[in-house]
């Protein structure tokens, strides 16, 4: 849906998401990127603006958009093409609540953690044979 080309259909949709199962939603938009604002204007539920890179301002003007929402239309914003953080975001919020999605969420961490450390352990036999 767009902010600007179909703005009933996103209004409708946002009205209505709780009622349909919703707990947060996540608008992907570019350039003015103000789809997670309407959005956000039509909802109670938490709203993640993901700003997407286009071709003039490299992301930025999406940017500026999604974070510079009015006082009482707040829009979490994540970084430009960031729809995997904009997913754990979503999961986090939900997981305040369940217990099933927190659970899944703390392995996601534990197995970034053991991937750091194996690249770092990794690169220290490396380095040390190079010495």
């Amino acid at each position: 849906m767009s902010a600007h080309r179909t703005p009933e259909t996103a209004c409708e949709f946002a009205k209505n998401a709780r009622e349909n199962g919703f707990g947060v939603i996540i608008a992907a938009a570019g350039m003015a990127a103000h789809l997670a604002g309407v959005l956000a204007a039509h909802t109670t539920l938490p709203v993640i603006g993901i700003p997407c890179k286009s071709a003039s301002f490299d992301g930025l003007d999406a940017l500026l958009s999604t974070v510079q929402m009015p006082k009482g239309i707040p829009v979490a914003t994540v970084a430009v093409d960031g729809a995997e953080n904009a997913g754990i975001l979503a999961a986090q919020i939900l997981g305040v609540y369940d217990e099933n999605i927190s659970n899944k969420l703390s392995k996601i961490k534990e197995k970034m953690a053991k991937e750091v450390k194996e690249k770092d352990e990794k690169l220290q036999v490396e380095i040390w044979w190079k010495m």
